[in-house]
């Protein structure tokens, strides 16, 4: 059948059709559809013309299929058939799921909300494997691509297809090794200033929050050392001198191997939200909303976490 004789066609016809084949009577069909009875009977009217067939014949004790209905019939189920699984959302069940998650994170907040959100798939979904990468300074584009799942990040603003939505609110804590001179006492700014730090910069260009706000202060601190991921830095303040200013989840992880004290800074940085981002074509998907309400989740661990540690 062409395309334009299907513009001219009702379709809801074929679902009459089939309670009609399925019923062979017209005041069975017209209940089963929801319709009346003289309804019903125009359907088959108009089915009869659209096929050229009486479709339902006389016969011993009411309607049987003609030879054309018989040859529909089964063509007619595999169709609707196909529609209905075409129309029904993809089901997806985390514990029989496969495969892998691809996750934007800066290494930062990886540290910090990975181990809650792995524990939340040990539990939910044991096949899923998870693929955490540096978001970049192309985070949004990958997630237009359709090259990760989802963001964890510091955003600011989302262009259009974009959603997002508030995981948790960090501030920042700075952080030395636990025999450190300036461990004792209050750490003020001078003390702040007179020490050496380390800054982790994923992008290795760009100030530190800490440095803007220094500079809107008249102030600056000498950046000894700058790193590109967090691990590099704790090791290194946990064999130096050298101090360093970062998110608190990722001090309290650090802490809890206690080689290190937090203290706050003598300075005014506020807090910072990370969100969760992700394209608005996965909105209703429900692997997908299945993994953002277990990123959500893994969020609300590592904060009570945090509140049962303080």
């Amino acid at each position: 059948m062409r395309e334009m004789d299907l513009r001219q066609i009702d379709l809801n016809l074929l679902v009459a059709l089939d309670a009609l084949l399925a019923e062979m009577n017209v005041t069975r069909a017209a209940h089963r559809l929801g319709m009346s009875q003289p309804a019903a009977s125009r359907a088959l009217g108009r089915l009869r013309a659209l096929f050229a067939d009486a479709l339902l014949v006389n016969g011993p004790g009411g309607y049987v299929l003609s030879a054309r209905a018989e040859e529909v019939r089964p063509v007619l189920r595999r169709i609707l058939a196909g529609i209905g699984e075409m129309l029904e959302a993809n089901p997806f069940d985390p514990a029989t799921a496969m495969g892998q998650v691809r996750l934007l994170m800066p290494d930062l907040q990886a540290a910090a909300l990975a181990p809650h959100l792995l524990a939340r798939l040990a539990r939910e979904a044991p096949s899923l494997d998870l693929d955490i990468v540096a978001p970049g300074a192309n985070g949004i584009e990958a997630l237009e691509h359709d090259d990760a799942d989802a963001m964890v990040a510091l955003i600011d603003e989302a262009p259009a297809g974009i959603r997002r939505r508030r995981l948790y609110d960090e501030q920042l804590v700075t952080l030395m090794r636990a025999d450190h001179p300036a461990a004792v006492g209050k750490l003020t700014l001078d003390r702040f200033l007179a020490l050496e730090h380390i800054v982790v910069s994923v992008t290795g260009v760009g100030p530190a929050p800490v440095d803007e706000v220094l500079a809107l202060m008249g102030r600056k601190r000498r950046v000894k050392l700058r790193v590109p991921n967090f691990f590099a830095a704790v090791e290194i303040a946990a064999r130096s001198d050298l101090i360093m200013t970062l998110p608190s989840s990722l001090a309290r992880s650090a802490a809890d191997m206690r080689r290190f004290v937090s203290r706050p800074p003598p300075l005014d940085l506020g807090s910072f939200t990370m969100s969760l981002a992700w394209h608005a074509r996965q909105q209703d998907t429900p692997r997908h909303i299945w993994l953002r309400r277990a990123i959500v989740a893994a969020a609300a661990d590592m904060s009570s976490a945090a509140e049962s540690h303080r």
